[in-house]
């Protein structure tokens, strides 16, 4: 979404003083918030050795070199073949990274769609964050990440509905993998539990529409202290994260139901479908009806469909 991703090229902007910079994804005008490379390709922020966290997730296969990848202060030793999962608003970086090599793919919130369950299961690998791999799930692993790789270079027809069949099998896959590398990293970290708490609030549709001062009273905070350990767990203002969850939500709808635009708008908290277009415009790059002519994997609702806005 707008704030998930830029123009290749768009310098990182400074952050304040204190907090550690923010990433986005690098895309084209139009183009899937989705990427898959080596490490070469994907470039030389793929082998930070500066601590910094993203707006998307990163998954990486890691197949050969040595150092250290700390995510949350939690120092996770090189020792190839292992996974590795990120997720947005995590702190990391790479120490001592001597001849880095694997596969990375990276992609935001809404690039999962067509499965947003997905979305919890990424949010609980990133916890795990490090998996060791034996023979068989590197060998699995690598086969899949070349899949990935190529189907994003080619862009045959129809290659973003396969980009997001075989990521739904990357994840599936990782969140069946045990704890193979040694059990524990050298020093535990993890987000904070208020904003893991906030993030599962806001997905679901009971929030639609709410302000942060509701939420924070759903949660039992001043909005003021809510504000503040969201800011620090990603980066971002749990107003901005309202926001991007409303057009996820939306997003959803289009893609899996038969509802109206006018009912979209209404179970995501817009009295006014037009003004609803707009937001949903300003904030994906698309119109609701493009966006649903585009993602035809639509599944019959239980409500009648009604005239479209």
């Amino acid at each position: 979404m707008r704030a998930t991703t830029v123009l290749p090229g768009t310098p990182c902007p400074e952050p304040p003083p204190g907090d550690v910079p923010l990433h986005r994804l690098e895309v084209v005008p139009g183009a899937a918030p989705f990427a898959a490379g080596s490490f070469d390709e994907v470039g030389p922020l793929s082998r930070a050795e500066d601590p910094h966290r993203h707006t998307f997730h990163e998954i990486v296969h890691v197949t050969a070199g040595s150092g250290t990848h700390v995510v949350d202060l939690a120092r996770w030793p090189v020792r190839p073949p292992h996974l590795a999962v990120i997720s947005p608003g995590q702190v990391h970086h790479w120490e001592g990274g001597r001849d880095l090599d694997g596969t990375l793919v990276l992609f935001t919130d809404d690039f999962l769609v067509d499965h947003p369950e997905d979305r919890e299961v990424l949010r609980r690998l990133g916890e795990r964050c490090w998996f060791a791999l034996d023979p068989e799930d590197d060998a699995r692993t690598g086969r899949l990440m070349a899949e990935l790789v190529g189907e994003h270079r080619r862009r045959a027809p129809g290659f973003e509905s396969v980009l997001r069949s075989l990521l739904h099998v990357l994840v599936v896959r990782a969140d069946r993998l045990p704890g193979r590398d040694g059990g524990r990293p050298q020093s535990p970290g993890r987000p904070t539990a208020l904003a893991d708490a906030f993030t599962r609030l806001i997905a679901g549709p009971q929030a639609a529409g709410w302000t942060v001062r509701e939420c924070a009273g759903h949660l039992g905070v001043t909005p003021g202290y809510l504000t503040q350990a969201v800011r620090a767990a990603t980066g971002r203002s749990p107003g901005r994260l309202l926001i991007e969850a409303r057009a996820y939500q939306a997003q959803q709808l289009l893609a899996h139901t038969e509802l109206s635009v006018r009912q979209v708008a209404a179970r995501t908290g817009f009295a006014d479908p037009a003004y609803f277009s707009r937001f949903f415009r300003r904030e994906t790059g698309t119109s609701p009806g493009a966006f649903r002519k585009h993602h035809s994997r639509r599944h019959p609702s239980i409500e009648a469909p009604g005239p479209h806005a």
